[in-house]
């Protein structure tokens, strides 16, 4: 279950809260119980791997190098 961050307006509180995606948007009320909350952007790591970072592409074949995967000037 995805979790989300809020802030609490009115005390300043940091908190989170697993919830259903489809409830993503709903209101949350900080554990002091104020209800002018704002929900935080979360940071998510994408790719690599356990062992290291994702290989680095030579720029050939296939796509994202050079231009849009073509190659400039020659």
């Amino acid at each position: 279950m995805p979790r989300y961050e809020y802030r609490c307006r009115t005390c300043g509180d940091t908190f989170e809260v697993n919830r259903p995606m489809a409830q993503s948007s709903d209101p949350a009320s900080c554990p002091a119980g104020h209800p002018d909350t704002v929900k935080l952007l979360s940071a998510v790591a994408v790719g690599g791997t356990k062992s290291g970072p994702a290989p680095a592409s030579n720029g050939g074949g296939g796509g994202g190098g050079c231009c849009g995967g073509g190659c400039c000037g020659g």
